[in-house]
């Protein structure tokens, strides 16, 4: 028997192959492991902090960039955060001129459309 540590769509698998079954392929048997979480690749303000404007996605997707920080001065129309939805990068701008309170997402997350994303006071 050989054990194995694989990963499928983020998913952590433990697999034990039995060799020598009777059809002359190996068995395999495997239970789902929880897979380790990765740090956020942005800083999350505290729940507090956060701003009362809301910057949502547009679309279902993965976030792909983020363009601003906590603090940073945005202009009405400026991109905030990039998701990618089917192939597409769509921009989730500012909704009006402010300074980002709160960034509520990080780089490979996977949003629903109208998923707040950040916030601006």
């Amino acid at each position: 028997m050989k054990n194995y540590t694989i990963t499928v769509n983020g998913n952590v698998y433990d697999v034990t192959v039995e060799e020598g079954a009777s059809s002359g392929a190996p068995v395999a048997k495997s239970a789902p492991k929880a897979a380790p979480k990765a740090a956020p690749a942005a800083p999350k303000a505290a729940s507090g902090a956060a701003g009362s404007v809301k910057v949502e996605a547009g679309a279902a997707g993965k976030v792909l960039k983020i363009e601003k920080k906590v603090g940073e001065a945005v202009k009405k129309g400026d991109p905030v955060v990039v998701v990618e939805a089917m192939k597409m990068e769509i921009n989730s701008v500012a909704p009006e001129d402010g300074t980002v309170a709160s960034i509520d997402c990080a780089v490979g997350d996977t949003v629903e459309a109208g998923a707040v994303l950040a916030t601006l006071n």
